[in-house]
C-alpha cells in the first residue's frame, strides 16, 4: 500500500483499533463480574451488578457496527481528521455510558444521548461526501474544500454537552 493511501486512512485505523481495545475491556469486565458473582464461569443469571454489566456490554455491542460503518464512510467520503476526532469522542462517550450503566442507570443517559449525536454527525458527514461525489459526477462542481472546512469547524462543537 502506498504512503498516500495509508495516510488517508491511518487515523481511522487507529480509532478502529482503539475501539477493539475498548471492546476487549468490556468483555473483560463482563467475564470478571460473571466469575465474581457466580464463581462457575459465565452464566446469564446472577446478581443485579452482573445484569448491569451484561446489559451495558450488549447495548455497546449493538451500536458498534453502526459506529464503524459511519466512521469509515465519513472518513473516506468526506474528511479523515474530523471523522477520527468524532470517533475518539464516541469511544469516550461509550466508555462513559458503560461505566455510568454500572452505577445507576440514569448516569448512563448523558453518554447515550451524546453518542447518538456523534453518530448523527458522522452520518451527515457521509451523506455530504456522497452528495459531493454526485455533484462532481453530474455537474462538475467540487465542494470538497467547503465540506472539509465546515466539518472541521463543526467537529469541536461535539464537545459541547
Amino acid at each position: 500500500m502506498d504512503q498516500e493511501t495509508l495516510g488517508s486512512i491511518v487515523l481511522l485505523a487507529i480509532v478502529t483499533l482503539l475501539s477493539v481495545v475498548q471492546n476487549a475491556f468490556f468483555a473483560y469486565k463482563l467475564e470478571h463480574e460473571s466469575k465474581h458473582c457466580n464463581s462457575k464461569g459465565f452464566q446469564r443469571q446472577g446478581s443485579s451488578c452482573f445484569d448491569r454489566v451484561y446489559t451495558a456490554n450488549q447495548n455497546c455491542g449493538h451500536a458498534y457496527p453502526t459506529f464503524l460503518a459511519v466512521l469509515w464512510c465519513a472518513g473516506l467520503l468526506c474528511s479523515q481528521a474530523p471523522a477520527a476526532f468524532a470517533g475518539l469522542m464516541y469511544l469516550f462517550v461509550r466508555q462513559k455510558y458503560f461505566v455510568g450503566y454500572l452505577g445507576e442507570r440514569t448516569q448512563s443517559t448523558p453518554g447515550y444521548l451524546f453518542g447518538k449525536r456523534i453518530i448523527l454527525f458522522l452520518f451527515l458527514m457521509s451523506v455530504a461526501g456522497i452528495l459531493n461525489y454526485y455533484l462532481i459526477f453530474f455537474f462538475g462542481s467540487d465542494f470538497e474544500i467547503h465540506i472539509k472546512t465546515i466539518t472541521s469547524a463543526i467537529s469541536p462543537l461535539l464537545l459541547i454537552p
